[in-house]
């Protein structure tokens, strides 16, 4: 056992160079004033306030909060149809329903985002409107895969054992497949609220530059301004939001589970 731990260190080492060194890089740079010198660190907390005192940036994460919300909303009301008549079908027709789902995953998003631009530019369709599209279009397969394993995994013979004592297709579904597909449903909202609340190459694509969500902020502060400072305070802001909403998924689903 103890040689096989060793073939755990490649990974904890690449997990501290590219996620812990960076996370705390972003941590020094957020608390600390910009032009600092590696010897003489001027630690401040006027990132932040600056965040919060401007309305501007509160608006921003708003609006990128509420449209996380509204895609995630979406893709559930998409994608638990879709993923139920899924787990309806035959064996083999569910293997070819699933190579139907994830193949355009198989292409790069950034591609097929470009793809939509050129559609919702020939529809002519309104900025906020192609951003919803370009969202729910790149993250329902997400939403769509996990209903699917938990419906697929449900016993067929408690759907048979509620008809037995007399519930009718509605009650059956309210009672026992809804249920018991949460767990599945809770996954997908983690699987595509957290991606959504953060991008930002699909509203700069297909919002025209006229839709700025927070992952535009950062990216402008990151690139285009040059304030390291602020741009990690910023998104130290949202890490915390994003762990926040891991932890209420996470309890949510183990109280899903509980019930099962």
């Amino acid at each position: 056992m103890k040689n096989f731990n060793k073939m755990a260190y490649p990974y904890i080492i690449w997990m501290t160079v590219m996620i812990v060194v960076p996370m705390l890089m972003i941590v020094l740079y957020a608390c600390t004033v910009q032009g600092n010198s590696v010897l003489t660190f001027q630690f401040t907390l006027e990132n932040f306030a600056r965040f919060f005192s401007d309305s501007i940036f509160p608006t921003v994460l708003w609006r990128s909060l509420k449209m996380a919300v509204i895609t995630t909303v979406i893709c559930i009301l998409i994608g638990y149809p879709c993923a139920y008549v899924m787990a309806k079908m035959k064996p083999d027709s569910q293997a070819m329903a699933v190579l139907l789902i994830t193949l355009p995953m198989w292409i790069n998003m950034l591609v097929r985002t470009y793809a939509w631009k050129g559609i919702l530019d020939w529809l002519q369709a309104g900025s906020e409107i192609s951003v919803y599209i370009g969202m729910v279009y790149n993250f329902l397969p997400f939403m769509i895969l996990q209903i699917y394993t938990s419906l697929s995994k449900i016993d067929p013979n408690l759907i048979i054992a509620a008809g037995d004592l007399g519930a009718n297709d509605r009650q059956t579904f309210m009672k026992v497949t809804l249920p018991l597909s949460l767990p599945g449903v809770i996954s997908g909202i983690t699987l595509v609220f957290l991606p959504a609340v953060s991008s930002f190459f699909i509203p700069k694509l297909l919002g025209g530059g006229q839709y700025v969500l927070i992952g535009n902020l950062i990216e402008d502060y990151f690139i285009k301004t040059g304030d390291w400072n602020f741009g990690s305070a910023i998104s130290l802001i949202m890490a915390i939001i994003i762990l926040i909403s891991m932890y209420v998924t996470r309890k949510l689903d183990k109280a899903a589970k509980e019930d099962d």
